[in-house]
């Protein structure tokens, strides 16, 4: 799930899933972080969910997907659309 807070130069984008499903650990990769893995772990928050909050520049676009434990590759259902294999974000 991604959870969007729009600020004056830029738009802050909370990346959202269950605290267990996938399991093991998830990092969101896109072309925001050069696809790295290790940029953007999920942390486990109070209410049982793992999230990471990203600030990118307001009014543009991303190719983004998660990285689980395994080489497990996904997308987020609740993406602004798709990019190829990947998922896309318009801030």
């Amino acid at each position: 799930m991604l959870e969007r807070t729009h600020r004056k130069d830029r738009t802050e984008v909370t990346f959202v899933l269950p605290a267990d499903n996938p399991p093991g650990p998830v990092s969101v990769v896109g072309d925001f972080n050069g696809w790295d893995p290790h940029a953007h772990p999920l942390k486990a928050t109070a209410d049982e969910r793992r999230a990471v909050t990203i600030a990118l520049p307001s009014s543009s676009s991303h190719s983004f997907r998660y990285l689980a434990a395994g080489d497990y590759w996904f997308n987020d259902e609740s993406a602004d659309g798709q990019d190829g294999p990947n998922s896309r974000l318009h801030t």
